[in-house]
């Protein structure tokens, strides 16, 4: 057994706090890493509050995790001790299943669904309660410790291009964007848009430009359209009505990284004939769609759900290749319900990215 440190929460009120546990040695097929650093995601906050109702404690985060290989078991062939690695949200799936066969991990129509790197299965809500899995496993825990054990095809690895704690928001933020972008077909000339500018916003608009698409962004920040023209895009606040009535029927592709409920229905308009708008910010029932506004320009509002294996190392290859990272703050493992707050309140810009170098340190203390 391999004695693990890390901080979880052990109900939906109480935060996040100092927790010891064990984790299974790297049996064959698996990787034991050593974790430097984890981001911070919004569905964190999520599960950790159990606003999602499927919540198992005690829960340790963190599904954006980079880190060193500190062992590998019997028959692995792709790792070797030392590598840069990291893991995204799963951590195994059925393998059997159709979505699984064709590379589409995330959809997985097992028993189960695909088993998540924290909280265990992606299970339903009602499940819960008496959650046991085809795995073994009563629970997993992620990233905001100081090790993980995972099935070394579940296991990516990390560009000597990027900075190892900018690279840890790609393996959840950059991959859940680039997925549709690319399931979509986004292409040279496009004109994208793209709805709310936090942390999946950020990335979104960086992927899509450098895929040669026009890129609107839409916030609700003042603030932020200083950024968006940084990053050589337009913004648009949400609140200017009739900048966003001129871009009737103007989108081939729109991108909703809102992370909670919300209404689309402002911006089905600004969609071209036959094209979509696609929510991946927000897990929650949205707002009722006007079904006319779809109809009589036959669109669509779709959803997507993070990536899969194959398309988290491409879109790490893609950062890579295009010079692309998402703008972060570091902070210390001991900081870690103030930095929830932050996101909450939208204090910060962008991605939080814990350096698990802080777990040993008394709490109080911050990052080196």
């Amino acid at each position: 057994m391999i004695h693990a440190s890390g901080y979880a929460a052990h109900t939906a009120q109480d935060g996040l706090h100092p927790f010891e546990f064990d984790r299974q040695e790297a049996g064959p097929g698996e990787v034991e890493i050593e974790v430097l650093y984890c981001g911070i995601c919004h569905s964190d906050i999520h599960q950790v509050k159990n606003e999602w109702n499927n919540t198992v404690y005690p829960c340790v985060p963190g599904h954006e995790v980079v880190g060193r290989v500190s062992r590998v078991g019997e028959g692995v062939t792709r790792y070797r001790t030392g590598d840069l690695v990291g893991v995204g949200c799963m951590i195994d799936s059925c393998h059997e299943c159709g979505p699984c066969q064709h590379g589409e991990e995330n959809y997985c129509e097992g028993p189960n669904s695909w088993l998540a790197t924290y909280n265990g299965p992606m299970l339903p809500a009602a499940m819960a309660p008496d959650h046991r899995n085809s795995y073994g496993r009563d629970n997993t825990f992620g990233g905001y410790s100081n090790s993980l054990v995972v099935r070394e095809d579940f296991v990516l690895k990390i560009p000597a291009a990027l900075k190892p704690e900018a690279a840890a928001p790609i393996l959840c933020a950059g991959v859940t964007t680039y997925s549709p972008l690319k399931h979509w077909r986004v292409k040279p000339g496009d004109k994208v848009g793209i709805i709310g500018f936090g942390g999946l916003g950020d990335m979104a608009a960086k992927i899509a430009r450098a895929m040669g698409a026009e890129v609107t962004v839409f916030t609700r920040t003042p603030e932020k359209l200083e950024e968006a023209s940084r990053l050589g895009v337009s913004g648009i606040l949400e609140s200017d009505k009739k900048a966003i009535e001129k871009m009737t029927q103007s989108f081939d592709f729109m991108l909703s990284t809102v992370p909670e409920k919300h209404d689309v229905n402002p911006f089905i308009p600004l969609l071209k004939r036959d094209c979509t708008l696609c929510v991946v910010g927000a897990l929650e029932n949205l707002e009722p769609v006007n079904n006319q506004q779809l109809a009589f320009h036959r669109k669509n509002v779709a959803g997507s759900l993070i990536g899969s294996i194959a398309e988290t190392q491409e879109v790490l290859d893609f950062c890579a290749k295009h010079g692309i990272a998402p703008d972060i703050e570091m902070v210390a493992m001991q900081e870690v319900n103030d930095a929830y707050r932050k996101v909450e309140e939208g204090e910060v810009r962008f991605r939080y990215v814990i350096d698990m170098a802080t777990l040993e340190k008394p709490a109080g203390l911050g990052p080196r």
